[in-house]
């Protein structure tokens, strides 16, 4: 028999808007002691230096993560351009710099080639693994000789917003799973031929989250294991809005949240549709459509408080 976890039986997402300084993981943990949960996780790591969204999953919510994780995201962020930094951040020492510099016109005219389909070569300052290991652990070693693979990401949009210096452009990106801001930066300096690294980053939106969903940290440092902090937490199903929501009666929820079929009350899915099913106002289960039955994928346990 597992060890039971620590810690209270709650469930929902707390958005947090992060501040500089600090690492995702640190504000997870930060989180799941002031909620005394037993289960936490984040759904889209930030740089340490960026601000913004980040939705912290608690207890069963953590099971609609990945729902997140895929959907499309927002960002506001600065570029300084006529310098290249081995971080394409702020946090790096420069590399490369030129005193040219482009005009709005030809910043907005190369925004384009990064909308669509496109491909990214990550960070060598990132988690992305080479071999097995880190890739930021192998940078700060001194092995900055190693390659990284490009990778595909969607960017729905890239868009001007200001000019406030010579030396600085602010941008607002919105893009799918697994974008780099640091190379989107980095790539359009070099398409500009003046090179570029990110001043400043804030997510602005992740999935059904945004800016005015989160607190901040003093918050929840002022407001820990208080009933006070819980009013923030928003429901489970928040984590599933991109799916469609099904119901079904009291029998066949019992049978779903044992991994078992059971008959859900649709009219317009197809036959294979992913989609969640609640009972009375209470998220049971995600699964596939098939012929009137939901086949569970996950399932979500009750907890009676």
């Amino acid at each position: 028999m597992g060890r039971k976890r620590k810690g209270r039986d709650i469930s929902g997402w707390l958005v947090v808007d992060k501040p500089a300084g600090i690492t995702s993981t640190a504000v997870v943990n930060k989180v799941k002691w002031a909620m005394n949960a037993n289960k936490a996780g984040h759904a889209g790591t930030l740089d340490p230096e960026a601000t913004g969204v980040l939705a912290v999953a608690l207890g069963e919510a953590t099971k609609t993560v990945p729902y997140i994780t895929d959907a499309l995201k927002a960002y506001a962020f600065t570029v300084r351009l006529g310098q290249a930094t081995n971080t394409d951040d702020t946090e790096g020492e420069v590399i490369a710099s030129s005193d040219d510099r482009p005009t709005d016109a030809q910043i907005k005219a190369a925004l384009g080639s990064f909308v669509g389909d496109i491909e990214q070569i990550p960070p060598k300052f990132s988690a992305v693994k080479v071999d097995g290991q880190r890739a930021y652990k192998m940078a700060r070693g001194g092995d900055e000789d190693f390659e990284l693979a490009p990778r595909p990401l969607w960017v729905e949009d890239l868009s001007f917003l200001s000019r406030p210096d010579a030396d600085h452009v602010e941008l607002e990106l919105v893009c799918g799973k697994g974008g780099y801001v640091r190379s989107i930066a980095r790539d359009l300096g070099e398409k500009l031929g003046c090179y570029g690294h990110v001043l400043t980053l804030r997510r602005i939106w992740s999935g059904p989250f945004e800016t005015s969903d989160g607190i901040g940290l003093e918050t929840i440092d002022e407001l820990a294991k208080t009933p006070e902090l819980d009013q923030y937490l928003l429901p489970l199903e928040t984590g599933l809005t991109d799916l469609p929501a099904l119901s079904c009666r009291v029998e066949d929820a019992a049978r779903l949240r044992n991994g078992n079929p059971g008959m859900v009350i649709t009219s317009d899915l197809e036959y294979g549709d992913e989609a969640w099913v609640a009972c009375n106002g209470e998220p049971v289960a995600i699964g596939i459509y098939k012929a009137g039955e939901l086949h569970p994928t996950r399932v979500f346990v009750r907890h009676d408080n």
